[in-house]
C-alpha cells in the first residue's frame, strides 16, 4: 500500500508550476484511485463554484488540476474555477475534469463600468461606477478571434495598473522596494500578478531588508501606522501582515491607490458581449446589499438583466458568517432578499468561498440557518452551469437560439438544464453527445 506522505508528494506536485509535473501527478493518482489505495468519499451536493487558482492568486496555492483532484476525492457535486482577467486554468481544469469524471464549470472575474450607476458604490468599496462582474461555463481559454484584442486588454490593464501601484508603494516603504519581474513575476505561472501577490512579496523582501524582528516590526510600525504591539505581533502572522498592507497602502486612502475612471475598466455591457461571444453566461456579482446601488435588488437585478445578465454570484459566507450578532441579521436578510429576487426572477444562483485569501473556507457551510433553506437553489444553479458547459459545444447552451426556441420561458429552461446536469457527468456526456438535439431533449423534460 502506499503511504500518506507518498500521495502528500502527488497531492503537492498538483500545485508545481510546471503544467508537466502537474499532469504526471494526476496520472499517478487516478491510477492510484483505480488501483483502491485512494478512496475517494461518498457523492455529496456540496459544491463551490467560485474557486480561484493559481493563475489569479489562490490563498493556498492550489492549480486548476488540484480543485478538479479535491472535487473528486471528497465526493463534491461540482466546482468551478474562476480567475481574474484571464483564463489560463479554462483548459487544464477541464481537461483534469474529464479524465477524473467530476462536474465542473469555467469563469472569469474583472470590474466593469456601469453608467447608470456612475454616482453610487456598487460593490468595488469605495468606488462609484465600478462593479466586479464574472462570465461562467466557458468552453476553453482559447476565446473567439473577433474579442481576443479585447480579451488581451483586460489582462494588460491589469497589470499595468499592478506595476503603477508597485511603483508608488515603492517610493513609501523604501528600503524594502520591489523589482516587478524578479521579486513578483515568479510568484504566479502566467505572469498575471495581483495586489496579493504584491503584498506577499513586500512581507518576504522586508524579512531580508530587516533580519531581526525587533528592527522589521519597528519598520512595519511606522510604514503602516500601528502601534508597536500590533507591529510585533503582525511579522508573527504574514497572512494578517499581508492583509494589513495592502490595506493601507492599496485601498482607498492609500500611497499606492490608484484611482480608477471609468475608462480604466470595460462597460458592462462589452464584457458581456465579449462572454457570449465566447459561449458562456454573463453573471451579476453581489456583495451585502449595503451600498446605494445594491439598495434595490429588483432595481439592480434588472438593469444587470438589461445588459444580458443571466446568473448571479454570491459569496454566502461573508454575509452570515459574522461575530456582531446585529451585522450578522442585517447580512442575513439582506442576503435572503437578494437570493429571493433572483428567484423570481429565473435567475440560476452560483455560490462559493473564492479561495482567494489563506483562511477563507473551501466549502460554505450548507447546513447553517442561513445557507440550508436555500442549499437546493445553490446547486441547482451549480447543475444549469455544468449543464450549459457541456450543452453549448452542441449548439444548446443556456443562452443559445435553440433555448430560447425550445423553451417557454426561463423557469421551463431551468428545470430542463437542472435535470440535465444533476444527470449528467463528463463520461455520461461522451455517450450523450452522440444523440442528437430532440433527443438530448427529450431525455431531460
Amino acid at each position: 500500500m502506499i503511504s500518506k506522505e507518498e500521495i502528500g508528494k502527488f497531492e503537492g506536485e498538483l500545485n508545481s508550476f510546471s503544467s508537466t509535473i502537474r499532469e504526471n501527478a494526476l496520472s499517478e493518482l487516478i491510477q492510484l484511485m483505480e488501483n483502491g489505495e485512494i478512496i475517494a468519499e461518498q457523492p455529496c451536493e456540496e459544491h463551490n463554484m467560485h474557486c480561484h487558482t493559481f493563475y489569479s492568486y489562490n490563498g493556498y496555492g492550489y492549480s486548476p488540476s488540484y480543485i478538479a483532484w479535491w472535487t473528486k476525492k471528497h465526493g463534491l457535486f461540482a466546482s468551478g474555477i474562476v480567475d481574474f482577467d484571464v483564463l489560463d486554468g479554462a483548459d487544464e481544469f477541464l481537461k483534469s475534469c474529464s479524465k477524473l469524471n467530476v462536474r465542473g464549470a469555467c469563469g472569469i472575474e474583472t470590474r466593469v463600468f456601469i453608467s447608470e450607476l456612475i454616482d453610487k458604490e456598487i460593490n468595488s468599496p469605495g468606488e462609484p461606477g465600478i462593479s466586479y462582474h464574472m462570465g461562467v461555463g466557458f468552453q476553453s481559454g482559447d476565446v473567439a478571434p473577433e474579442v481576443k484584442d479585447f480579451f488581451t486588454s483586460l489582462k494588460k490593464t491589469a497589470s499595468d495598473r499592478t506595476r503603477e501601484i508597485v511603483k508608488k508603494v515603492n517610493a513609501f516603504l523604501a528600503p524594502v522596494e520591489l523589482d516587478f519581474e524578479r521579486d513578483v513575476v515568479p510568484l504566479t505561472p502566467a505572469g498575471n500578478v495581483t495586489e496579493r501577490h504584491v503584498c506577499e512579496a513586500y512581507s518576504t523582501k522586508a524579512e531580508k531588508v530587516f533580519t531581526d524582528n525587533a528592527s522589521r516590526a519597528k519598520f512595519w510600525s511606522e510604514k503602516l501606522g500601528v502601534s508597536s504591539d500590533e507591529a510585533g505581533k503582525l511579522i508573527l502572522n504574514t497572512v494578517k501582515l499581508q492583509g494589513v498592507i495592502r490595506s493601507k497602502t492599496m485601498k482607498s486612502g492609500g500611497v499606492g491607490y490608484v484611482k480608477p475612471k471609468p475608462e480604466s475598466f470595460p462597460p458592462l455591457k462589452q464584457m458581456n458581449e465579449f462572454t457570449l461571444k465566447c459561449g458562456g453566461i454573463p453573471v451579476i456579482t453581489w456583495l451585502n446589499g449595503e451600498s446605494a446601488g445594491e439598495a434595490d435588488p429588483d432595481k439592480l437585478l434588472e438593469l444587470h438583466i438589461k445588459y444580458g445578465a443571466a446568473a448571479i454570484n454570491i459569496i454566502p459566507d461573508r454575509n452570515w458568517n459574522l461575530p456582531d450578532p446585529e451585522m450578522k441579521k442585517k447580512r442575513v436578510a439582506e442576503l435572503h432578499k437578494i437570493i429571493e429576487a433572483s428567484k423570481k426572477k429565473g435567475l440560476p444562483i452560483i455560490v462559493g468561498t473564492e479561495m482567494n485569501a489563506p483562511g477563507l473556507k473551501l466549502i460554505d457551510d450548507f447546513s447553517s440557518d442561513a445557507l440550508h433553506p436555500y442549499f437546493k437553489d445553490f446547486t441547482d444553479g451549480a447543475a444549469i452551469v455544468f449543464a450549459h458547459s457541456l450543452l453549448q459545444k452542441k449548439g444548446m447552451g443556456y443562452l443559445s437560439a435553440w433555448a430560447t426556441e425550445n423553451f417557454r420561458d426561463v423557469f421551463d429552461k431551468n428545470k430542463f438544464f437542472i435535470k440535465a446536469g444533476r444527470k449528467l457527468s463528463p463520461s455520461a456526456w461522451r455517450e450523450t453527445e452522440k444523440l442528437q438535439a430532440d433527443e438530448i431533449k427529450k431525455l431531460f423534460r
